[in-house]
């Protein structure tokens, strides 16, 4: 499901296209993810639909409510780019009672033809990335599916375990057989609500000599604070990353304060996206 490497080549010459690169690949595994929580997602919903009507059947015995295949691929707009879905479908034979027509399946999390969903397009990217970082994606389905939408807290919790064992061995993984020439750092502040009042991410992509980037640390800090960056730093460190020559990011004195602790041989560059940003 997560793709934390990205195969292609980082200009040393132009900080300032590093950066964007960085945010690249951020989108990136943002994308990926988020495709995959909702594809499970609208698996679950399909199979909770057709488990609710099990013992309805035909003169045969056979189920009146069953899967049938997938509708066919279609994009969903989400703040990190388009993703690609496939629908699950499903054949309901049973009968309306007061219209006379059969029954269909309409899905709560993606209804039919919608082509951007506000829920979809603003809130799952950035929950997902939330359970990345603390290896706990019970948060992020609970709020964005919820038990409106026909999941249960079973099923929620069901899902969170397809990605507890892959973060987890994310934010465990050995960094000492990789050098990096330069790190790309920021704050994600998330607009959405989960149990803290307000969510940062911290986020570091490093370069490679090679010249690939790869997300170095995704975790949760206190408004991108001196302690949120060291502890960071800190686990970078302790497993065997070693100190880059140069790190970018914009003017949050948190950062450059941590890193002079942790790596003080490391320069340090003021991120030229921000500050066209910020004139």
């Amino acid at each position: 499901m997560l793709k934390i490497v990205q195969d292609a080549a980082a200009s040393n010459e132009n900080r300032a296209a590093a950066a964007m690169a960085g945010g690249s690949l951020l989108d990136e595994i943002v994308r990926d993810g988020a495709r995959q929580m909702l594809a499970a997602a609208l698996q679950a919903e399909v199979a909770a639909y057709i488990e609710a009507f099990a013992d309805q059947v035909d003169e045969h015995g056979r189920r009146l409510v069953v899967r049938n295949g997938f509708h066919a691929e279609r994009e969903i707009t989400t703040a990190a780019g388009a993703v690609r879905i496939r629908q699950p479908r499903v054949n309901d034979k049973r009968i309306d009672e007061v219209t006379g027509r059969r029954r269909r399946f309409a899905s709560a999390i993606i209804p039919a033809w919608a082509r951007k969903s506000p829920q979809v397009a603003e809130v799952l990217p950035l929950l997902y990335l939330h359970g990345l970082s603390t290896s706990d994606f019970g948060p992020a389905l609970a709020q964005f599916l919820g038990t409106s939408n026909g999941l249960s807290p079973a099923t929620i919790t069901r899902l969170t375990k397809d990605w507890q064992d892959e973060a987890r061995a994310f934010n465990l993984r050995s960094l000492a057989e990789t050098d990096f020439v330069y790190v790309w750092v920021d704050g994600i502040h998330l607009k959405v609500r989960l149990a803290q009042d307000k969510v940062c991410l911290l986020v570091m992509i490093g370069v490679r000599v090679d010249g690939t980037k790869e997300l170095v640390a995704l975790d949760d800090g206190h408004r991108e604070s001196t302690q949120s960056w060291l502890d960071v730093l800190r686990d970078c460190k302790r497993r065997g990353m070693r100190a880059p020559v140069l790190a970018v990011g914009d003017g949050a004195l948190g950062f450059w304060a941590a890193l002079r602790e942790v790596f003080p041989e490391t320069k340090e560059q003021r991120c030229w996206f921000h500050k066209i940003a910020n004139v």
